[in-house]
């Protein structure tokens, strides 16, 4: 009788770790990074087709700091009022949206 019960409970038993069900989770990460590899030059380097631009879009802009990448596009630190922020554009001074 003692088998008998003893053999039911493995049986039992057994029939649970079956059943029981884990979670399935996705864990693809997509990391997408943007190196935008500029370095400093002097604001004198500045062409002159981007000084020309700013002063037509922002006249009472300042340029802070200027930095140049390996595809002659131009980043600008720029202060207008208390405000400040970043302004970038080709050498020919078009405006590029980053």
């Amino acid at each position: 009788m003692k088998n008998l019960f003893l053999s039911a409970a493995i049986v039992l038993g057994s029939l649970t770790s079956f059943a029981s069900t884990t979670p399935i989770t996705n864990t693809n990460v997509k990391v997408v990074s943007i190196a935008d590899d500029y370095t400093e030059i002097k604001l004198e380097e500045l062409p002159a087709a981007i000084k020309e631009s700013l002063k037509k879009a922002y006249p009472e802009a300042v340029i802070t700091k200027a930095y140049k990448n390996e595809k002659a596009q131009y980043k600008l630190d720029v202060t207008v009022g208390d405000k400040v922020g970043n302004l970038f554009a080709n050498a020919d001074g078009t405006w590029i949206t980053q």
